[in-house]
């Protein structure tokens, strides 16, 4: 069995803090799970290019208010505590945040811990 704590994650190498985001990874590929599960906080005012084109990510958010918005489309999603979205197709994507957001991530691949987004938006597929 795996207990974690996100007490135990911040501050320590599993939160990775970008401009935008910061991201509390609390299980990573080398937990074996077959997923990772993150708890991440997108900051109010933000705008974020995203395009995992190496994973499928679904969305939790618990916290706040914001928008997701498809690229190829232009179809806008209000995201607000409750609202679960899933790329389920590696969507491109701009998620934007009202106020700050608080976030469950899963995704699949699992990341391993050190991904951040490319100039793409894209985390790449690291092979541990």
């Amino acid at each position: 069995m795996i207990v974690k704590k996100l007490s135990e994650a911040i501050g320590t190498e599993a939160e990775v803090v970008s401009e935008n985001w910061t991201s509390r990874r609390l299980l990573l590929k080398k937990d074996g799970m077959g997923f990772s599960l993150h708890d991440t906080i997108i900051r109010a005012g933000t705008t974020t290019p995203i395009h995992y084109q190496n994973h499928l990510e679904a969305v939790y958010c618990i916290e706040g208010k914001g928008r997701v918005q498809l690229v190829d489309s232009g179809e806008v999603f209000e995201i607000e505590a409750g609202t679960v979205y899933a790329l389920d197709k590696n969507d491109k994507h701009l998620l934007s945040a009202d106020v700050d957001m608080r976030m469950v991530c899963v995704f699949n691949p699992p990341v391993v811990g050190t991904e951040v987004h490319d100039e793409n938006g894209v985390y790449p597929a690291i092979v541990d």
